[in-house]
């Protein structure tokens, strides 16, 4: 069902509650180290801007527990960017909610900017607390979500505030339930997915959701262990969730009965340790030697995976092949991101996460279609689940 967006509605003289991810990474002084999720947000904020809307932003920073959480917590340092991303002065409040907050929304001016505190530093936030909503939605006349990063978990400012006023999705929701949900729904083919991460059980429900949409499923990073102690093979040192063993014969049984083919590794890049100073052997994935670990897909793999998607017309990519933030163990996570990079005429969705990640470190962003911008919401979105951030949003 498509969902309403901003541009479905008079934003004129309307005061907008808008939910935005301003969950951003800080430096050890306190400063914002990377502005990416602030400048996403931009297209949206302009938007109500030039329609004469006063628009007060809300989110959560970081997972605020005791007071010193809360003083390197605050939301001043994203202030301090977005006004400059922005090129326009923005309001920070010392609080979400209260007199003072009140009293400072209802003094607005079409087209002003407040930012609120970090809505983490209440208790009924990640409760979805009804008061604390209710006190949230009595400061506008409509709410926009455009957080996809937050879609997935209940909370007061993106879902609770729905009880009580409409809510709309901004440019960035829209475009991830575009990129996303509708690719799933009616890829281009052929229609090739990229599973890689540590856990076979955090992809499960991926799995099993994709298994009958795609026409190649291709798995790598240490969930392959799991799948390869399954299938009898001696994984050495290798990561292996043992209780997940009979989960991933189900899996393979699945695939065969639906006829669809799981593309895995045929050689790995083992090393007793994980560190950039060991010494590293390619070793076939039947036989890993004991006391040595799989840490990334051989030149083998790589051949064989680069073979896979040179026609795909669609693609999502979810987990890394190895572990890529060690330089020794990061070409089978390069070579993918490179093969993507290259495929021409073909849509390429990024999963968020360290995929998303991964991309950026190699610089190869630019390349790719669509980079989520939420890693669990994305995950579980590709899972098929009903996303609360979501749900709570009209329906046109």
């Amino acid at each position: 069902m498509a969902k309403k967006t901003i541009k479905d509605i008079d934003l004129n003289g309307k005061r907008v509650f808008v939910r935005v991810d301003f969950n951003v990474p800080l430096d050890d002084k306190g400063k914002v180290s990377d502005n990416t999720r602030i400048v996403r947000a931009l297209p949206t904020i302009k938007y109500l801007i030039d329609h004469n809307a006063k628009v007060i932003l809300a989110s959560h920073l970081g997972n605020p527990k005791t007071d010193e959480d809360k003083k390197r917590l605050t939301m001043d340092s994203v202030k301090v960017e977005l006004q400059k991303v922005l090129g326009k002065e923005v309001k920070k409040l010392d609080d979400s909610v209260g007199e003072v907050v009140r009293s400072e929304v209802f003094k607005m001016k079409e087209g002003d900017v407040i930012l609120l505190e970090n809505t983490r530093f209440h208790k009924g936030e990640k409760k979805k607390d009804p008061d604390y909503s209710k006190e949230l939605a009595e400061l506008a006349d409509i709410a926009v979500n455009d957080a996809f990063g937050t879609a997935h978990r209940a909370h007061a400012s993106n879902c609770g505030v729905g009880e009580y006023i409409p809510v709309y999705a901004g440019f960035l929701m829209e475009k991830e339930i575009d990129m996303i949900g509708k690719t799933l729904e009616n890829p281009e083919r052929p229609f090739v997915a990229i599973l890689g991460g540590a856990k076979v059980s955090s992809k499960i429900g991926v799995i099993e959701n994709l298994l009958p949409k795609v026409d190649k499923l291709l798995v790598g990073g240490a969930m392959i262990f799991t799948f390869f102690k399954a299938m009898g093979y001696k994984t050495g040192d290798s990561l292996v969730e043992e209780d997940k063993i009979e989960v991933a014969k189900n899996i393979l049984d699945k695939a065969k009965s639906l006829n669809k083919d799981i593309v895995f590794p045929i050689d790995v890049v083992i090393a007793d340790d994980i560190n950039e100073n060991v010494n590293t052997k390619i070793c076939s994935i039947e036989n890993i030697p004991n006391g040595m670990k799989g840490l990334d897909i051989g030149p083998d793999s790589i051949k064989k995976f680069k073979e896979q998607l040179k026609d795909a017309k669609t693609v999502i990519w979810n987990g890394p092949m190895g572990v890529f933030e060690i330089d020794k163990f990061a070409k089978g996570t390069i070579e993918v991101a490179k093969s993507l990079a290259e495929l021409d005429n073909a849509k390429t969705i990024i999963g968020g996460g360290d995929s998303a990640a991964a991309v950026n470190k190699f610089h190869l962003d630019d390349k790719m279609t669509h980079i989520s911008t939420g890693g669990g919401a994305s995950l579980e979105y590709m899972e098929g689940k009903e996303l609360p951030g979501i749900a709570i949003i009209e329906e046109k």
